[in-house]
């Protein structure tokens, strides 16, 4: 298996690239639409054929490149159910999807948001905003909840082995992944706290209004498309 951790600066988005050596069939995971041209010239350079793109929710940060990378390519485009409309594939919780011999299992995460689902691929999940290095998504918009978050991380994710390593949708402090053992042991949101107590601490995180919810919510719903289709076309 090839893989490719990128980064997107302005987000502070990671953009994953999965490809099975055998086949050549490639997925990219959360992709920014900014970031195009850099992604495909990554799957063109490591000889690989781009054939899904997976979005773990409805962003309010960026705009995914879903759509523009399904229109250069013809990719299927993966969400889950209850996100884009849009994609070509809604998935479920207990779903699996084959990228040439790879093959993602479905984890339902909600809670950062309604539709937010991780993919589990052998010994490595991602995550999108659930589960974070030492953090977690916030749960004020979209339909979020901070409750069925605690739920999703220690009934869903933390049921996973401990040596599972753990890539998260974003990072703002310089880290690149971490495992379900050390976020049981050293996430200060979750160590040794109760379901109530994570709570207390996510309604008083009060934090700002994502700069781009206005654009980048509806834009993802249409997997990326920042304006209305034009009749015809």
């Amino acid at each position: 298996m090839l893989f490719r951790q990128l980064f997107d600066s302005e987000s502070s988005t990671y953009t994953y690239l999965i490809g099975d050596e055998s086949t050549r069939q490639a997925a990219l995971i959360d992709p920014v639409l900014e970031q195009v041209d850099r992604d495909l010239r990554r799957v063109a350079e490591l000889g690989l054929v781009l054939t899904h793109v997976f979005d773990t929710h409805v962003h309010a940060d960026h705009v995914t490149a879903s759509g523009v990378l399904r229109e250069r390519t013809r990719c299927q485009v993966v969400a889950g159910a209850g996100g884009a409309e849009c994609a070509d594939l809604h998935v479920r919780h207990g779903d699996t999807v084959h990228v040439g011999q790879c093959v993602f299992q479905v984890l339902a995460t909600p809670g950062h948001t309604d539709d937010s689902v991780s993919y589990l691929l052998g010994d490595r999940v991602f995550t999108g905003d659930a589960l974070m290095v030492r953090g977690n998504g916030r749960t004020d918009f979209q339909n979020g909840s901070a409750g069925q978050l605690y739920d999703t991380i220690t009934g869903v994710l933390f049921q996973l082995p401990d040596a599972t390593l753990v890539y998260p949708g974003h990072d703002y402090h310089g880290n690149t992944a971490t495992s379900i053992g050390e976020e049981k042991r050293h996430n200060p949101r979750l160590a040794g706290k109760s379901r109530e107590e994570f709570i207390q601490v996510m309604n008083a995180l009060n934090l700002p209004r994502p700069r781009k919810i206005d654009i980048a919510v509806p834009a993802n719903r249409a997997c990326g498309r920042t304006e209305p289709p034009v009749p015809g076309a």
